[in-house]
């Protein structure tokens, strides 16, 4: 919104029948300063926020009085700079017709996070989302997906590399089937001395199954026992508490499949349920309302129940399922940090492609570290990739 008032004062629309060449480079020059001026006011109002936050009166920022519902950051953002990478590669200001738009934005905020974990250095743990994050939804990571080789690059660089994944699978066969490119490659690395140590864990069912990469284990992954990474909070959660919240969850499901005529089943594990649709010849799909709906029905009932009050829980949308977890990824991100030896928030990026808050299991990592959120496995690629320009630009002081 800041942005559309320089975008209708300053675009030139009419420019096309303007004879003058000038004219379209005084107005991207003037839309460029003021869309800059935008992104250093709003980066002022967060380092304020984040002031404030080490003194703990973060409820008396300015942000938190203009955005109620702002979180925390766990590092300032260079929004002014990263405006300017970002409208060199978009050419936002240049722009007659079109304003800047919310992929602008994200895009800017991604490189804006990116510069300050470069700058402020070194980055310890990269997390990241499976389905439409590194690969395309319901595939898997194959020997030939060009995110392969930049995340050897990192773990050649010494960061620990994390997948928290809402795939729930209690044996290491499922995963290796799901990421066998990038555990190949991996393993090939260590066998060749590349990597000394790649340290690659998978957690699984947002915070519920931890496996971790070995190279003299079958399939390269190691399950890990719970007692081993939990985190103390997670201690405190009652099996019984958490079977009742997913009793309270199916019963919800199956509400909707009866409200809305899904054609559906139910698919109950020991830390999970869901619905998948009933495949076969004739039988529709789900849409995306009627998958949003199912989740946000489902949701505040839970928030209702006596289980969901004791539980965290996360239901979200799969794309054509709908999945209710114990815990989330906030609680996945801390695990991974702790049981990597408690790397901080500010160490920590998550690369993932659902962060509305309806139905979005990427949502609540960002109480846990810093975010990126990506639409697709080939802007994953460009983002590492940037990453990279950052961080040898911060080397070399440029």
């Amino acid at each position: 919104g800041l942005l559309a008032v320089p975008f209708v004062l300053h675009s030139q629309p009419t420019a096309v029948y303007d004879e003058r060449g000038d004219v379209l480079t005084k107005m991207a020059t003037t839309a460029h300063r003021r869309y800059a001026e935008i992104m250093h006011d709003v980066e002022e109002l967060i380092n304020d926020h984040i002031l404030q936050q080490q003194r703990g009166t973060h409820e008396r920022s300015k942000l938190k009085l203009l955005v109620p519902t702002v979180g925390v950051f766990f590092t300032p953002l260079r929004l002014e700079e990263a405006f300017n990478y970002q409208d060199a590669q978009r050419k936002i200001s240049s722009r007659r017709f079109v304003p800047p738009s919310f992929n602008d934005i994200r895009l800017t905020l991604n490189s804006a996070q990116l510069m300050s974990l470069a700058l402020s250095g070194p980055v310890e743990l990269m997390t990241f989302d499976g389905d439409v994050t590194l690969y395309d939804d319901g595939e898997s990571l194959t020997d030939d997906n060009p995110v392969t080789p930049r995340i050897l690059r990192l773990l050649r660089q010494g960061l620990h590399i994390g997948i928290v994944t809402a795939a729930g699978y209690t044996d290491s066969k499922r995963y290796y089937e799901r990421l066998h490119g990038l555990l190949d490659a991996v393993a090939n690395a260590a066998t060749d001395k590349e990597i000394d140590d790649p340290k690659v864990i998978i957690l699984g069912g947002e915070s519920n199954y931890l496996f971790e990469f070995d190279y003299h284990a079958e399939n390269f992954l190691k399950y890990v026992p719970r007692k081993v990474w939990m985190l103390d909070e997670m201690r405190k959660w009652q099996e019984k508490d958490i079977q009742d919240l997913l009793d309270v969850a199916e019963a919800a499901l199956k509400q909707c499949i009866e409200n809305m005529q899904l054609s559906a089943e139910i698919i109950r594990k020991d830390r999970a349920v869901g619905i998948v649709p009933v495949t076969g010849p004739g039988k529709p799909k789900f849409t995306r309302e009627q998958l949003e709906e199912t989740v946000l029905v489902t949701q505040q009932i839970l928030e209702l129940s006596e289980p969901g009050k004791k539980i965290p829980f996360c239901a979200f949308n799969g794309g054509n399922d709908v999945f209710v977890d114990i815990g989330d990824k906030a609680w996945g991100v801390l695990s991974c940090q702790r049981y990597l030896g408690g790397i901080e928030g500010s160490k920590t990026l998550h690369i993932g492609d659902q962060f509305l808050s309806a139905g979005a299991n990427d949502f609540k990592a960002r109480l846990a570290c810093t975010t990126a959120w990506i639409a697709n496995p080939a802007e994953t690629v460009a983002l590492l990739d940037e990453f990279h320009v950052h961080c040898e630009d911060a080397k070399s002081g440029s």
